[in-house]
């Protein structure tokens, strides 16, 4: 079961320090972004998010994510 839901408010480290931004997409089935294969499970969901400082969209692992107040 995904910790997180569509909406919610997370924060990642990045090559350029902390970045916050709002899910926008749960995988729970392996899955194809930008190019790359990346493998997800419902016990090991990826989660898509747009970042709050620009449009752009990553793909990270449940574990890589927290919960920003």
């Amino acid at each position: 079961m995904p910790k997180y839901r569509i909406g919610d408010l997370v924060k990642w480290n990045s090559e350029a320090g902390l970045v916050s931004g709002r899910v926008i997409r749960i995988h729970v089935a392996d899955f194809v972004f930008k190019g790359y294969k990346h493998r997800a499970s419902v016990d090991a969901p990826q989660y898509e998010i747009k970042s709050d400082r620009s449009d752009h969209i990553a793909a990270h692992k449940e574990s890589a994510l927290s919960a920003k107040e």
